[in-house]
């Protein structure tokens, strides 16, 4: 890849908006960066992963918060030692990462490979049902998920100052969006649209379907592992209630808020949730109409139902539209400033598309 096509407006942009994320806590308060931003990494990786998904796999998962719970889970055991809840098998962190991760992918390949066989509607359902049966398995098994959850769980010490865990969200988050618009690009992530399209074809040229569909799914989990760690050492404790069937839909949600089908849409998605989510109460006459901060989810609904309709593809389908109209208009003041008509830009460039 030549440096020319790396110096695209996309990516100066999205190098430029790393650059502010590595300057924010030196640019804002503690409790944004925190608070705010680090939870938006946190959830924009698990929601990414529903992204993953449902933009390649065509499958839209409600199990990523599953996922998410298990390595948290996994975690607070293997780490704890002896006199807090759950296991207490006091494991080095880095032993106790590992073990997490390897325990979230074999369950995220068990699952997936059941769920291979089913597609649309019926694998969302599946998916949900997989939810519904984790969150009672870590509710009615103590002994792995302590009774009321296991607390006082210890970042290692690698994390210790919260800012830490904000620039490990941070990288976390880079490595995972380039990772997967990386995969779209390989004959792995190519097979895996070709079955999204036609599963059908792709049998029958010889591509085991059912094999891309559970590894897709193995590495959604995988990744939704990651911010599961990071989302136990960010609250420092996980009990069942946290990956009940309410708390599965909210990275669903972050997803439709943000584009389903953009990388971008996860951590934009997860920032609008957070925000509205910590900042409600404070807006200026608030109260006045009715809404508290007990009414959240009804605000979230609002904001969902609007997106919807103004934009099937979410917020980044917005900015999307607003840099096409953006351009255009650039491009029609640039004719007359050349000596041309307005459409002489879009003549030219039309033109030198052809030539070249």
């Amino acid at each position: 890849m030549t440096a020319r096509r790396l110096l695209t407006s996309s990516n100066l942009l999205g190098a430029a908006l790393v650059a502010v994320l590595l300057l924010l806590p030196n640019l804002t308060t503690a409790f944004f960066v925190n608070f705010v931003m680090t939870q938006t990494f946190i959830l924009g990786l698990a929601a990414a992963t529903i992204v993953f998904l449902a933009k390649y796999g065509g499958m839209t998962s409600l199990a990523q918060f599953l996922l998410f719970g298990v390595a948290g889970f996994m975690f607070g055991n293997a780490a704890q030692e002896t006199g807090s809840r759950g296991l207490n098998l006091g494991w080095s962190p880095w032993v106790a990462i590992g073990f997490a991760l390897l325990v979230t992918v074999a369950v995220a390949f068990v699952l997936g490979a059941i769920a291979s066989r089913s597609t649309g509607i019926y694998f969302l359902m599946l998916t949900f049902v997989y939810a519904v049966i984790g969150y009672f398995v870590f509710a009615q098994i103590v002994e792995i998920s302590g009774p009321g959850g296991i607390t006082s769980i210890q970042r290692p010490d690698f994390l210790g100052p919260p800012v830490r865990l904000y620039y490990a969200g941070l990288l976390l988050s880079v490595l995972a969006y380039l990772g997967f618009r990386a995969a779209g690009r390989t004959p792995f992530g190519l097979a895996l649209q070709g079955v999204r399209d036609d599963p059908v074809r792709m049998a029958s040229l010889g591509f085991n379907v059912r094999l891309y569909r559970t590894l897709a799914f193995s590495l959604a989990g995988f990744v939704a592992g990651l911010s599961g760690l990071l989302n136990v050492w960010w609250n420092g404790q996980i009990d069942p209630a946290s990956i009940a069937t309410g708390p599965t839909l909210i990275l669903l949600i972050i997803a439709v808020i943000g584009g389903i089908t953009s990388f971008e849409g996860a951590w934009l998605g997860a920032f609008v949730y957070v925000w509205v989510f910590t900042y409600l109460r404070d807006l200026p006459l608030i109260d006045e109409i009715g809404i508290t901060e007990a009414r959240f989810n009804t605000v979230i609904g609002v904001i969902v139902l609007l997106i919807m309709v103004l934009s099937p593809e979410g917020l980044t389908g917005i900015v999307q539209r607003l840099r096409r109209h953006v351009g255009a208009r650039i491009t029609a003041l640039q004719g007359p400033a050349l000596g041309g008509s307005p459409s002489t830009g879009k003549r030219a460039k039309e033109s030198g598309g052809m030539a070249t």
